[in-house]
């Protein structure tokens, strides 16, 4: 359906009777007809509004018709306006010809014809308003276009994004049941022994030091099984939403403290230490569980990572946050990796590492963040790596009570 808005027609002639005259043969409802007594009150116009027809009187003192419709056709906004030249001079054909050159598409030659005027003008006009109507649609055409080529570019992303999901999903199945079978088979091989010395009758292998030490291989294979369990738990309360805080009051400086002698035995075995350089007693309001799971994964790195040279802790206080570094000097991490061992399923590629699912900085991090606080690393290659564990000494977050409130 055609628009209904009003198409602007100009007719320029010296004289106002002609212009009144021809205003009264071409005006309509759906019509805006503008009057110009010069070609410069014409160009004026043309300047001002969009135009679906131009008539032009050709006889004209100053500037005539013919050097308005080569002006007009010279400038990028008139260029496309129809013509009709409005002449006295009679059906000469070169005086045609030079209308044509100049631009013409059409002639009206005086005395005008009432009949001739009007169906011309009506022409011209339903042109310019199907010309209008191509242009929206041409217009709409390119906006679905553009839309179209948005779509299809969020589902090569999508695409994309799947198919890494598929991958991790895949490399995750594929290092938890490596993982899991390591412990297990401790396990399975611990239970057959037992139970091919029972069937021999061989008591003796059960003696009390030798039980104790059974237990403690069990515990030390248990121990592996539930922290790959807590680890896929806490990936799944992380991407819900539902990791859970819950704040109290402690020392950062005495559960550090407690963590480094802890951890003293199993550096022991390592055949290294950990050093507590430096320990300020620092109280906050933060999850002691969550924290204590935080630095039980740098300390569990750090000796991992440190190629058997002695771990250094510090806790101090720094422009309101509570701070912690585990610095080791082991391997490094280079600048590539620093990012990427915040991801999930990433591990720092070493032939002394142990396994793992390597989600344990992307919890922490995660842990950290709910906190409001950060973790930062600063490594070189081959010259071991300082975690540093920042906490607002204000304690959480609003955000994060908000947090508790949804996952009680």
């Amino acid at each position: 359906m055609l628009s209904l808005t009003p198409a602007k027609l100009l007719i320029v002639d010296d004289l106002p009777e002609n212009l009144l005259a021809l205003d009264a043969l071409i005006q309509g409802e759906d019509r805006e007809v503008h009057q110009a007594q010069s070609a410069e009150a014409a160009l004026s116009l043309l300047l001002e509004h969009e135009f679906a027809l131009a008539i032009l009187d050709v006889q004209m003192p100053g500037m005539n018709g013919f050097e308005l419709a080569e002006l007009m056709r010279g400038t990028e906004k008139t260029r496309n306006i129809p013509i009709v030249f409005v002449t006295a001079a009679g059906r000469e054909m070169n005086y045609a010809f030079k209308g044509y050159e100049s631009g013409a598409v059409d002639f009206l030659h005086k005395p005008l014809d009432t009949l001739a005027v009007k169906s011309k003008v009506s022409v011209f006009v339903d042109l310019y308003r199907q010309r209008k109507v191509l242009d929206r649609q041409l217009q709409a055409l390119e906006r679905s276009r553009q839309e179209q080529e948005i779509l299809l570019g969020q589902l090569q992303t999508a695409r994309c994004e799947l198919e890494h999901a598929v991958r991790m999903r895949d490399d995750f199945m594929s290092i938890v049941s490596h993982e899991v079978r390591t412990p297990l088979n401790g396990l399975i091989l611990e239970t057959q022994l037992r139970k091919m010395h029972l069937a021999r009758g061989n008591l003796g292998a059960f003696s009390a030091d030798k039980l104790q030490a059974m237990v403690e291989r069990d515990e030390r294979q248990i121990n592996s099984l539930i922290r790959l369990i807590e680890d896929m738990l806490d990936v799944s309360r992380i991407r819900t939403g539902k990791l859970s805080l819950r704040p109290r009051p402690f020392d950062l400086g005495q559960l550090v403290q407690g963590l480094v002698e802890n951890f003293a035995a199993q550096a022991t075995a390592q055949g290294t230490q950990i050093v507590l350089q430096r320990c300020q007693a620092l109280v906050g309001e933060w999850d002691e569980f969550r924290i204590e799971q935080v630095l039980a994964n740098l300390l569990s790195n750090a000796l991992r990572y440190g190629e058997r040279q002695p771990v250094e802790v510090r806790v101090f206080e720094q422009e309101g946050m509570a701070w912690v570094q585990v610095q080791d000097h082991g391997i490094g991490i280079s600048a590539a990796n620093q990012q990427r061992i915040f991801q999930q399923f990433e591990r720092v590629a070493t032939q002394h590492a142990s396994g793992g699912l390597g989600l344990g900085l992307y919890i922490s991090e995660q842990i950290v963040h709910a906190h409001g606080g950060r973790i930062q690393v600063h490594s070189e290659v081959g010259e071991g790596a300082t975690f540093s564990l920042l906490l607002p000494l204000a304690g959480v977050t609003e955000q994060n009570d908000q947090v508790r409130a949804t996952s009680a």
